[in-house]
């Protein structure tokens, strides 16, 4: 089984892109937070290139942007290719089955909150590279300054 659910916040806009036969295909990379702190005390985070499909690809494209938060359920899939010098490289990133729009990063935005699907098939000749660092450190610019705050749950509150 390879399934795939995650919760993030996206660190760039994302990238639309149409194959050789008019297929959109959007590309974007989602900060997700580990369950856990480092050494330091501090929470660090993953990111993870993510690949959407057809209609969903135009819609990410038209509503996510830089900070909005999403999740993403899909696959991991891993391909590999040879660069320019001849280098054999490997790409490892999620194919996006369904991508929920939970909110964004301006709470303005928030009217723009939908849910979409579309079914996905085929690698894409893209290389993602990297996924470049968050803008901003400051708490007033970081998307998970309240990421893990914690929250009590208890049974006896429960109706049966």
């Amino acid at each position: 089984m390879n399934k795939v659910v995650l919760i993030g916040r996206l660190t760039r806009d994302p990238e639309l892109r149409y194959t050789g036969n008019n297929t959109p295909v959007a590309t974007f990379s989602l900060a997700v937070n580990r369950p856990f702190s480092n050494q330091q005390g501090e929470r660090e985070a993953d990111f993870i290139n993510i690949v959407v499909w057809r209609k969903q690809a135009e819609n990410v494209k038209n509503y996510l942007t830089q900070g909005s938060q999403c999740a993403v359920e899909g696959r991991i899939q891993t391909r590999n290719y040879d660069d320019q010098n001849g280098q054999k490289r490997y790409v490892t990133e999620v194919i996006a089955d369904n991508v929920e729009f939970l909110g964004s990063r301006n709470s303005s935005n928030n009217s723009n909150n939908m849910n979409s699907s579309a079914s996905n098939a085929g690698p894409t000749p893209y290389d993602f590279g990297p996924a470049p660092e968050p803008k901003g450190t400051d708490v007033d610019s970081n998307p998970f300054a309240d990421f893990g705050a914690s929250i009590e749950i208890s049974d006896d509150e429960l109706p049966f």
